[in-house]
């Protein structure tokens, strides 16, 4: 049976490669700046590239304050919770945050949630 459903997804791949709708997965091998250093597994040579990640769009994420905060909440907080704050609780490093959002906008509160949260 896996032997079928092998020759079937190697079949389906192929024919995504063929409509060049293939993606391969590239390795960065670099800290997130606007240029990065990747590889790709089908080649073995490492190019620089530019860098067009939403989530960096201000290039904050290898910027020396943000680093040298982390490195302080690592050492308080340790690495992130274990779950959502819904299941394990929220820390006070968010309250003070949400605090420090909703005193800007002149509200009573706010509250954060992860860009991956759906309603």
């Amino acid at each position: 049976m896996y032997r079928r459903t092998k020759y079937d997804l190697k079949q389906e791949l192929n024919s995504i490669r063929d409509a060049n709708l293939y993606k391969d997965e590239k390795i960065i091998l670099s800290d997130q700046k606007a240029k990065i250093k990747v590889s790709y597994p089908a080649d073995s040579k490492p190019k620089e590239v530019l860098n067009f990640c939403s989530n960096n769009y201000l290039g904050l994420a290898n910027h020396p304050d943000v680093i040298k905060a982390a490195q302080k909440t690592l050492d308080t907080h340790g690495f992130g919770l274990s779950s959502v704050r819904f299941i394990c609780g929220t820390q006070d490093i968010h309250k003070e945050l949400e605090k420090r959002i909703a005193d800007f906008y002149q509200m009573d509160d706010a509250v954060l949630y992860s860009s991956c949260f759906e309603y």
